[in-house]
């Protein structure tokens, strides 16, 4: 994760139209090659060299729009009477991932949409962040979920829940005994069978929107954001198998 840009675009809290003339990005997920990115401030590598790395990388220091971003209350716009986030999220077979800098959870068929601004945006993979990503006026949760979607056009969207330390998360608790087998191997994957991300998704009434970009290399913009305002809550248990299982 780098550090929070100033993006030259409103944030909209409540729900959103897409009809907004923004750039959409082609859904160009992050880089495989962790090993060329670290996420160490003092690295050679780290976060503030990304964009010199690979050329294809320079928006990861030239972008105008980069993600994550700080919800700060003066920013926001207030839209109303737009609707819920439309979801048809279908059960899928799924396997998960220890990415290194994550932990993943992708499914091998559709495992359904979202839809944004009349247009279906399919559901591709789950991830995590311990911390979050994002911050609400400067304040960081304990983990934060990506889902990521893309379009029949190859367009990026995701949608970001926000965790913090509290009750049992019971989508979190079938995922456990997974996240045991992979922790601490590198690339490790296990099938899982049959996975539902309804579980996953949380009611989001009330939720932030933006178009910024990938968080990682290649930080490829025009992603469009939803960060859902409500936060779930998660044990220490499985706070400490997502966050002790990769190096972030």
């Amino acid at each position: 994760m780098r550090p929070s840009r100033d993006l030259r675009l409103c944030v909209l809290l409540l729900l959103f139209s897409a009809s907004i003339l923004l750039p959409t990005a082609r859904a160009q997920q992050e880089t495989e090659e962790e090993e060329e990115f670290s996420y160490s401030l003092d690295a050679e590598n780290g976060p503030a060299h990304w964009g010199k790395i690979k050329e294809e990388w320079s928006a990861c220091g030239k972008g105008n729009m980069q993600s994550p971003i700080d919800l700060a209350s003066p920013r926001v716009s207030l839209v109303r009477g737009l609707g819920y986030l439309n979801h048809t999220y279908v059960p899928a077979n799924a396997t998960i991932v220890n990415r290194g800098h994550d932990i993943m959870l992708k499914f091998e068929r559709d495992a359904g949409s979202v839809s944004i601004g009349g247009t279906p945006y399919f559901l591709r993979q789950l991830h995590w962040h311990s911390p979050t990503e994002h911050s609400i006026n400067g304040r960081r949760y304990d983990m934060e979920l990506h889902m990521f979607h893309e379009s029949a056009e190859g367009k990026a969207a995701v949608i970001g829940v926000f965790y913090e330390i509290g009750a049992h998360d019971a989508f979190l608790h079938k995922l456990e005994p997974y996240l045991e087998m992979i922790a601490d191997r590198k690339d490790r994957e296990e099938k899982m069978g049959m996975m539902d991300p309804r579980g996953a998704r949380g009611k989001a009434s009330v939720y932030y929107r933006y178009v910024g970009s990938l968080t990682t290399p290649p930080c490829t913009e025009g992603v469009i954001w939803t960060i859902v305002k409500r936060v779930r809550p998660v044990s220490f248990i499985h706070l400490n198998l997502i966050s002790g299982t990769h190096a972030s």
